[in-house]
């Protein structure tokens, strides 16, 4: 059977190269052609009478004319979950990819391999491991109609995404529709707001880091994270626990925080700069400046807002001894919002430029810290090269 693939994206590359004889429609191609053993067309040539399964890239959002189209639409997870092994998900709105890091720094000497958006598409993971960990995004579970997992990890849900999935309704329930789809047997920790959510799955809740500490007698004193990354590493560990009864404090000590988040550096000066490029959205940001809350803050914000509402974030850095720099698509806004709360504001509109600025009222009782609460496509291609850029221009100053 020819499969149907919308996008040429990680996911769709990576099962049109193992599987051939696929269809691909990409807004990109502007003539069909052949490669690869695959069929490359224009999205407007696809027609759904010729299609009997479509797969589309993560990122294609329920208003493109090929979703709306297609009549046989399912998700990768859907495509491979007949064959797939035991598998752990984990979603949220932070901390997706360090809870998937981590979990699988605890259990990669049992076999266990990661994948799913944390890089590696599920037609590049190993069908014979005992585990597979998979960060999970609202994106696939949006197109996801059978498929579940053997143990369901929800971190916070807070807005983001608002542009895609048009609410933030829709974006949590896309987030919590695989505990429809759960069986008994099957286990979900989650935070005790969807308490009223319907599961055949063992549920369990929890409010903050002590919640989960307590309910699986991890002693988080001898953990070495602060928050965020506290509860990270406890939800990590609360795996270990249901799966083999173990709590390896010594293993999960271990694990390095990947780059672009929360990422402490110096300058030369021994000033303190912080990337948290990986900060895409309000809740992300709020987290980084209760961090940094006894400091004096200059605050970089700015970029692609995705259609959430940036207020909360004023609201809360109005207590704080912030000082702002807009970088960005929204940075009008930002200075807006900046001068309605009273805080001292500048419109830096690029990186470069609000370093620069930064530099010269820098000190060694201040912070300086990138962690925008934005996407980065307006000005970038990633939140890593934002964040690889603003490490290599604050050596410059």
């Amino acid at each position: 059977m020819k499969i149907t693939l919308f996008g040429y994206g990680i996911t769709t590359k990576a099962i049109a190269t193992k599987f051939k004889n696929c269809k691909i429609f990409d807004d990109k191609i502007e003539k069909s052609y052949k490669k690869g053993g695959n069929s490359f067309y224009p999205s407007s040539s696809f027609n759904p009478k010729k299609s009997k399964i479509e797969i589309p890239s993560p990122g294609i959002p329920p208003s493109h004319p090929l979703i709306k189209r297609a009549k046989n639409l399912i998700s990768e997870y859907d495509f491979f979950y007949k064959n797939s092994p035991f598998s752990i998900w984990i979603t949220g709105t932070n901390g997706k990819t360090t809870t998937t890091s981590m979990l699988h720094h605890l259990l990669k000497e049992r076999g266990a391999v990661s994948g799913g958006n944390i890089g590696t598409p599920l037609a590049n993971l190993n069908k014979k491991a005992p585990i597979w960990i998979l960060e999970t995004s609202s994106f696939t579970l949006h197109y996801t109609k059978r498929a579940k997992p053997n143990i369901y990890i929800i971190l916070p849900i807070k807005e983001d995404h608002i542009s895609w999935h048009k609410s933030f309704k829709a974006y949590e329930e896309a987030k919590l529709k695989p505990l429809s789809l759960m069986s008994e047997g099957d286990i979900a920790i989650l935070p005790k707001k969807y308490k009223k959510i319907k599961s055949s799955a063992f549920k369990i809740y929890y409010k903050n880091s002590k919640d989960l500490a307590n309910y699986f007698e991890i002693d988080k004193k001898r953990i070495t994270f602060k928050e965020p990354f506290l509860l990270d590493s406890l939800l990590a560990l609360a795996v270990t626990k249901i799966l083999f009864d173990e709590v390896d404090y010594n293993l999960i000590n271990s694990f390095q925080i990947g780059n672009h988040k929360l990422e402490e550096f110096r300058d030369s000066k021994n000033h303190l700069w912080v990337n948290d490029s990986k900060a895409t959205n309000i809740d992300a940001t709020i987290e980084a400046v209760k961090r940094y809350k006894k400091r004096k803050i200059y605050l970089i914000l700015g970029g692609e807002d995705k259609g959430v509402d940036l207020k909360p974030l004023f609201k809360f850095l109005k207590s704080f001894d912030v000082e702002i720099f807009a970088i960005g698509k929204n940075s009008k806004k930002i200075v807006k919002f900046s001068k309605e709360i009273k805080k001292r504001v500048t419109n830096s509109k690029t990186l470069k430029r609000a370093i620069k600025e930064i530099s010269k009222i820098h000190n060694q009782k201040s912070v300086a810290l990138l962690s925008p609460a934005c996407a980065s496509f307006d000005q970038f291609n990633s939140y890593k090269e934002r964040g690889d850029k603003f490490k290599e221009l604050v050596k410059k100053f």
